[in-house]
């Protein structure tokens, strides 16, 4: 590294009486004005009161209900992405947990279903990455709520703030941190040991004692100061950049701006002039002397490698860049299925948070599955299960302040989509708690509800979603035909607008109850009724019957097995009905532990709104991640034009020649990985047997799988160098999955880390790829390091 900064840096920990305690923080010698660690360092030389109060700690009023609320003591850990507190339960450990957000006041629905309205300025919540449900916290004054929210803001602000390279630094220096367990500012061989088991790495004593030796040049028996920093530039080496920069570094020690333009455009295949260059080695470049030169040494190679650049997702994709004046019908819609829970169908729990948390994914279609409730108000649960419930208004109160969120009181939040979302009604209410329904939506949603088409006559299409921006769409049953809007008829009652939902009638075809006695019909209120426009829900009756009568805005549901049966039997029918029409498809009703069915299929046969369990983790939440991770994820993906336009003979299945077959040949070189994260945290001396499986989604004929032999006992630096190569014929339908696995040689294989996009969203040549966690976060430090090509085939 060409960094002379010193790695270690001892500091003082000052308590809240104003005295201080020593301690070592190892900074990052990158560049510590953007570093996340340096927000330590700004707490001494710059006094920031809100980030030592952090560190210090205090005891909050933890709410759980409107019985439990308990004193408890939290503080941020000293690598400022964990937040530490006391248990009292017996046999649990104190405990840290990973943090994502925050939000002020009485936001989140613990603390409003359990908190008094004047305490607003003393809560705050805390939310957590996975599964975990919010931390729901009251401080003892207004200045204290104020500090926690303000200094954890500060926090999550430094922490989006960082390069991956910064980020992979911060993870190895906490690591480094935690082995010196005396905090003497030295690492003894002992401690360089638990150092390497902490990164996943396991070597035998022998390679230990020889790497320990190599670094010791005082030899003290312990390494300080530039023996750490030795010892730090051996562990991070990479021999595979060495070679890359070696190749292409052909004008001397330094990579001259036309070696690194020829890079760009042999290896990474991209359009690239020397202005481009001289941008990337001003931005990348960290020598000013090379820089002066017009010159990008291996760090700043690494470097650009590391950034957007550089990574697998082509940087244009991450914002929209496709057409988004097409009728909504013509795009994939983002999905989500019984949106509120939070976890299984049968006694799950029921939350606002469920829809936040779609949202903030940029799911653009929600559903509520809406029964009486008590005291004449609405609400939300699976009916005739043991799920809780969660009132319908405090819902429809959740997706307005989260659908388009932009800013507020929720700290650093990511910008969910601006496009439309789509509530699904399943209605199952009296006619008066629908008229309530009705209230609500229209006094809460405002004018961004579409109570009436966009245009001044009767609409013969569906409007783009650009014209729809920030606006909400409601689905379910209407008693009559839009047309009757401007015909000025009297809402007549058609017979399938008082039938059940589309899911509850489909669970249960029999129309009569165990008792022998005909099922009674949900009657529709006229005031509910009427904000149906452009998505209203009729019985399905075969494709020729929707051709012959069904308006363009009149959409069916199909449960995943009709579904999956049209699309391997009427393939083609499908296609041509999603060209005019909207169909959502959802999970079988055996699906009571909230598992998913594939959506590829039903993509591939052009329906739009292919609706999954958000909640659950699993390959096809990570394929529909991946989906919709191009176009900004906005939640709207445009279809392949022969998904789009009459006339198409397109079948994923029989693949007949037509504009689809667009034959590829990929190419895949897995070279590598870096600091793969520990499987079993709670044994110190478990580490990782990484393989890396690459797999492609798409038509039947390009659907494949392959991957590599295991690496034993290396999470932190695996190298494989192995290649593989798929043929591709309808590029546009086709994902890419990369599987990071922990290999098991006597039971399943344990996720370690994965991530999925569209094949033409990928860029050629060297490119990192991150990983994700089950759930989709993002894992800091971790990715691979792959080759990539894909070429037409000749």
């Amino acid at each position: 590294m060409c960094c002379k900064q010193p790695l270690v840096r001892s500091l003082r920990k000052h308590s809240s009486d104003g005295k201080s305690a020593a301690f070592t923080v190892y900074t990052l010698h990158h560049n510590p004005k953007t570093t996340l660690l340096h927000t330590n360092t700004e707490i001494q030389n710059e006094g920031d009161v809100d980030l030592r109060f952090l560190l210090v700690g205090g005891e909050l009023l933890k709410v759980k209900s409107s019985s439990w609320k308990k004193n408890r003591f939290y503080k941020l850990q000293e690598d400022c992405t964990t937040m530490w507190h006391e248990s009292h339960r017996t046999f649990k450990r104190n405990q840290t947990c990973e943090y994502d957000s925050v939000r002020k006041g009485r936001q989140s629905e613990g603390l409003q279903k359990h908190t008094e309205a004047h305490v607003e300025d003393l809560c705050f919540s805390i939310i957590f990455k996975g599964r975990r449900r919010n931390l729901d916290l009251v401080a003892a004054s207004v200045e204290e709520a104020r500090q926690w929210v303000n200094g954890l803001e500060k926090i999550l602000s430094n922490m989006k703030k960082l390069n991956r390279q910064q980020t992979s630094e911060h993870w190895i220096f906490n690591c480094m941190r935690k082995a010196d367990k005396n905090k003497d500012n030295k690492i003894t061989l002992k401690e360089l040991k638990h150092f390497l088991r902490q990164i996943n790495i396991e070597v035998d004593d022998m390679y230990a004692e020889v790497l320990f030796a190599k670094c010791d040049k005082s030899n003290s028996g312990s390494l300080e100061g530039p023996e750490i920093k030795h010892f730090y530039d051996l562990l991070i080496y990479r021999e595979e950049i060495d070679v890359i920069y070696g190749k292409y570094a052909t004008t001397g020690e330094q990579m001259s701006v036309k070696n690194l333009l020829n890079f760009l455009l042999n290896e990474q295949r991209e359009v690239a002039s020397m202005e481009d260059a001289v941008r990337l080695i001003e931005r990348y470049e960290l020598d000013d002397s090379a820089k002066q030169k017009n010159h990008m040494t291996k760090d700043g190679f690494l470097m650009y490698l590391q950034q957007e650049e550089g990574s697998i997702l082509n940087p244009a994709h991450k914002e929209v860049f496709q057409d988004m004046s097409q009728p909504i019908n013509h795009y994939f819609i983002s999905s989500s299925h019984n949106t509120y829970l939070m976890e299984d169908q049968l006694k799950g729990h029921s939350s606002t948070e469920a829809y936040i948390k779609a949202l903030m994914k940029s799911c653009r279609c929600v559903e509520l599955d809406c029964w009486d409730g008590p005291h004449g108000e609405p609400i939300i649960y699976h009916g005739h299960t043991l799920t809780s419930k969660v009132l319908f208004k405090d819902v429809i109160k959740a997706i307005k302040e989260y659908a388009f969120k932009t800013s507020g009181n929720v700290v650093i939040i990511p910008q969910t989509s601006e496009y439309p979302v789509i509530l699904s009604l399943e209605n199952h209410c009296t006619l008066e708690q629908q008229k309530l329904m009705a209230q609500h939506m229209i006094s809460i949603l405002g004018s961004a509800l579409l109570t009436s088409p966009l245009e001044d006559q009767m609409p013969t299409a569906f409007p783009s979603p650009q014209e729809l921006k920030g606006r909400f769409i409601i689905k379910g049953k209407r008693l009559n035909k839009l047309d009757a809007v401007y015909s000025n008829t009297s809402p007549g009652v058609e017979e399938d607008c008082v039938s059940e939902e589309d899911e509850a009638a489909e669970t249960n075809n029999s129309k009569t109850d165990s008792n022998g006695q005909k099922k009674s019909k949900i009657k529709l209120a006229k005031e509910l009724s009427d904000l149906v426009i452009y998505c209203k829900s009729v019985h399905f009756s075969g494709f020729e019957h929707a051709k012959d009568n069904q308006a363009f805005y009149e959409m069916s549901s199909f449960k995943e097995s009709k579904a999956v049966n049209l699309a391997e039997t009427a393939v083609n029918a499908f296609i041509h009905h999603n060209m005019t029409k909207l169909s959502r498809i959802y999970p079988a009703g055996s699906r009571t532990d909230s598992s998913n069915y594939d959506p590829v299929p039903l993509w591939n046969a052009g329906c739009q709104i292919v609706a999954l369990n958000f909640q659950t983790p699993s390959k096809e939440m990570d394929l529909n991640q991946g989906r919709f991770r191009s176009n900004g994820q906005s939640g709207y993906v445009l279809k392949p034009d022969f998904q789009r336009y009459p006339g198409t003979e397109f079948d994923p299945v029989t693949l007949t020649k037509g504009p689809w077959l667009k034959h590829k040949n990929f190419h895949v070189m897995v070279i590598s990985a870096q600091q793969l994260p520990k499987i079993n945290k709670d044994k110190c001396k478990s580490i990782v047997d990484p393989l890396v499986k690459v797999e492609i989604y798409g038509v039947p004929a390009d659907t494949c799988s392959k991957e590599t032999r295991s690496i034993e006992n290396n999470g932190f630096n695996p190298m494989w160098n192995e290649t593989f190569q798929f043929d591709i014929h309808v590029p546009e339908l086709a994902l890419v999955r990369f599987l990071v696995e922990d290999y098991d040689s006597t039971s399943q294989n344990d996720l370690i880390g994965q991530y999925c996009l569209p094949l033409t969203s990928l860029q050629n040549g060297y490119r990192q790829v991150p990983l994700l966690t089950k759930h989709g976060d993002v894992i800091p430090s971790a990715g691979l390091f792959v080759h990539l090509m894909l070429l037409d085939s000749k």
